[in-house]
């Protein structure tokens, strides 16, 4: 009978706060943030949308002041709704220079969060 309670039980080491952090949009942060409020989870998201798109644009610049003022204010939109890798790339960005590499890594953060928008607000 043991066995069969220990087969049914989660694991002891899988936490919410793990499953939330994998995803490209910390869903425990943004419910939070948002006190529970469905349609301002949703405008939190279409907002960070908007200022990323727009953040995008400007990270294609050659000005290093264009792209480090792109990059706050990355920051501060994926501060926003929890996109951690967003928030990493971002600060890479600032602290390292606009390397091709640098940037590929921003967009596919910024990509792999829009994707994830996309998908929860069908």
């Amino acid at each position: 009978m043991a066995a069969l309670n220990i087969a049914f039980e989660p694991p002891v080491n899988a936490t919410a706060a793990t499953a939330s952090l994998s995803r490209p949009v910390d869903l425990v942060f943004l419910a939070a943030a948002a006190q529970g409020d469905k349609e301002r989870e949703i405008e939190a998201l279409k907002a960070y949308s908007r200022q990323a798109r727009a953040c995008l644009l400007d990270l294609v610049s050659q000005h290093p002041a264009t792209i480090a003022g792109a990059a706050a204010r990355l920051k501060g939109a994926a501060g926003q709704i929890g996109a951690q890798r967003v928030i990493d790339a971002a600060e890479a960005l600032e602290r390292d220079g606009a390397s091709a590499a640098n940037l590929a890594v921003v967009s596919a953060a910024i990509v792999e969060a829009e994707n994830f928008i996309l998908k929860l607000c069908r």
